[in-house]
């Protein structure tokens, strides 16, 4: 396995302006992804739906994004990374036009359906793609560099698009982002090295890797663990709306809050998560599953709020730099196998969270999807216990 980029007649070098651009498209993605959150209420309000309907957008393309993440990799064949990324990014591009412009519900889950695409493909691709671009050793620190990008867009996008959707409207919101992910587009083909396919992906790739029974294990403690989340994550916005009380100035100040907690998580990430991943595994649905916990006792104070949405939003950054350390470490020998897995077994989980979530809002309350966010963080936590189990045998 290649892990730098390799210039004839020279030593190798990491190519950390190609890592910037990766953090750039996540940011970007990132912000894609769940913008609907923050302007959850407008958007459903304009499209004529209810807020757990238009929940379902972010469920759509999480739909999509399982597909993709399974055979990206395999469709890609021998094309070269680099234009696959390239190729992932302009779908980004089209999806946020087709939101931005869509004139019913119909058109904006055809937009998210193009989004989940580039999710999918985008994610199966990455940790790979950066386990080539940096040495071994400097993997973690690249991916929490590669992460910070999730960290800006929690920290900007979500209070930014609540803001400017109050004034401008949702759909300009979209617009916005329109030329920072053509630019993103841009700094790809100059700064991503050649990247040729090392080897021919197929099914029994992924086979192979289900049939590891630490690995099986891993994928289900971390679907729990996202799930956990996001069936919260999806519908905060109404939770602080109906039981805090918020306005919209409060509500971005709280999402703004929460956003930039997310640079003391990527900043904790690159300074601690080294060599054995085990002991981290199984902080995140342990630390967000409490903060839910929180939120449902003292969700109606302002200031408590703030504070437990500190928690959840440092922790929420580490998430992903927790979980992808561990697939690099312990499925070294097929990244793109592991990362299409891991994608689609994190998409699923999204997917399913914000489904249910939606239903358990629109049948019964909205306490109840932070209850059933509790409920599979408890499981997610029992599951991985030490860590251990989750570990390859061959590298322990």
């Amino acid at each position: 396995m290649v892990s730098t980029v390799e210039h004839a007649g020279s030593r190798p070098e990491a190519a950390w302006g190609a890592v910037l651009s990766m953090a750039l498209c996540v940011a970007m993605l990132i912000a894609s992804e769940f913008m609907p959150v923050s302007l959850l209420t407008p958007m459903a309000e304009g499209l004529g739906a209810t807020e757990g309907q238009t929940g379902q957008a972010i469920s759509v393309s999480g739909l999509f994004a399982v597909a993709a993440s399974l055979l990206i990799t395999t469709a890609a064949g021998r094309l070269n990374r680099k234009w696959v990324l390239v190729a992932l990014t302009f779908f980004m591009l089209l999806s946020l036009v087709l939101v931005a412009v869509a004139p019913s519900f119909t058109v904006l889950m055809i937009g998210r359906a193009v989004l989940g695409i580039c999710i999918g493909g985008f994610w199966a691709l990455a940790t790979a793609v950066i386990m080539r671009l940096v040495p071994a050793q400097d993997v973690p620190k690249a991916l929490a560099l590669m992460y910070a990008g999730q960290a800006i867009a929690a920290a900007f996008a979500a209070p930014i698009g609540s803001y400017l959707g109050g004034i401008f409207g949702w759909r300009d919101v979209f617009w916005a982002l329109t030329p920072i992910v053509a630019i993103n587009l841009v700094w790809h083909m100059i700064a991503l090295p050649s990247l040729p396919a090392q080897q021919r992906q197929d099914v029994r790739a992924l086979l192979d890797l289900l049939k590891r029974q630490y690995f099986r294990r891993g994928l289900m403690a971390c679907m729990l663990s996202w799930g956990s989340a996001f069936s919260m994550f999806t519908y905060l916005r109404p939770f602080l709306e109906q039981v805090t009380g918020v306005d919209v100035a409060t509500l971005s100040v709280l999402l703004l809050l929460l956003g930039c907690a997310g640079f003391i998580g990527t900043w904790a990430a690159g300074r601690f998560i080294k060599g054995d991943a085990a002991p981290f595994l199984k902080l995140p649905a342990l630390v967000m599953g409490g903060a839910t916990v929180g939120l449902l006792l003292l969700g109606h104070s302002v200031i408590a709020t703030g504070f437990l949405m500190v928690i959840w939003g440092a922790m929420n950054t580490m998430f992903s730099v927790i979980w992808m350390t561990w697939m690099s470490q312990n499925a070294d020998d097929a990244p793109e196998a592991a990362g299409s897995l891991m994608v689609a077994a994190i998409q699923a989980s999204i997917l399913l969270g914000t489904v249910v979530g939606g239903l358990l809002l629109d049948g019964i309350s909205i306490r109840a999807p932070f209850i059933g966010s509790v409920v599979l963080a408890v499981f997610a936590v029992a599951l991985i216990g030490n860590g251990r189990t989750l570990l390859n045998p061959q590298e322990t």
